[in-house]
């Protein structure tokens, strides 16, 4: 069984997860630390629950979101995966991070990309990603199918969705990733978006005013 463990970090409050198994290894979805106390509050969390960080991907590239990338690689030797669509956002990461008062001196490297339908497995887990562009090109969701999860980066949060008014954004593509690839799922799937609090596909079917 997969625990999902939520940190919050930066002044953009990104929802950083740790999911776990049986195992201790665990996964590191969007690692957003900025400074050395968000650092030691990730790393404190991973040593005093005893995990091993085998993976760390990102749902997107956005600035907000890729911060604590180059601190994971440093501390546990693993770069970032991600959809290959997300190069150019990770690329622009430290000309972006000065535009938001971010000092970025450096970005992970890109140790492996992840595409529609790949299937990530750790411990005795296993993750489907499904691609669903329209925030920003290359955003991709992280399901769990046993543990009835999934992970949505910006693209759907508790009734509302991700911006779709910067580069690469697309409101209709965004709509429609949501109600072909998300809203198909069974409604008792939780959601864990990348930013603010949990919620359900069943929810959001019913009560989410942008879809």
């Amino acid at each position: 069984m997969i625990t999902v463990n939520q940190l919050v970090f930066n002044g953009f409050q990104v929802n950083t997860y740790i999911l776990n198994d049986e195992t201790n290894e665990c996964i590191i979805i969007d690692a957003a630390n900025y400074d050395q106390r968000e650092n030691q509050k990730l790393s404190g969390f991973i040593e005093n629950k005893g995990l091993k960080p085998v993976m760390h991907i990102n749902t997107h590239c956005h600035v907000d979101h890729v911060l604590g990338g180059a601190f994971v690689e440093e501390k546990y030797g693993i770069g970032v995966s991600m959809h290959p669509d997300s190069e150019g956002f990770l690329l622009k990461a430290r000309e972006q991070a000065m535009m938001y008062g971010f000092n970025l001196n450096k970005t992970a490297k890109i140790s492996s990309y992840v595409n529609e339908g790949d299937i990530i497995k750790f411990g005795n887990s296993e993750l489907e990603i499904i691609y669903t562009p329209g925030h920003a090109a290359g955003s991709i969701c992280i399901i769990s199918h046993k543990d009835e999860f999934v992970i949505t980066g910006d693209v759907l949060f508790y009734e509302s969705i991700g911006r779709t008014d910067l580069p690469t954004g697309n409101y209709d593509l965004l709509k429609n990733n949501i109600l072909n690839k998300l809203f198909i799922l069974p409604d008792v799937y939780t959601v864990y978006p990348g930013h603010g609090s949990e919620t359900s596909i069943g929810h959001e079917k019913g009560n989410n005013p942008f879809i």
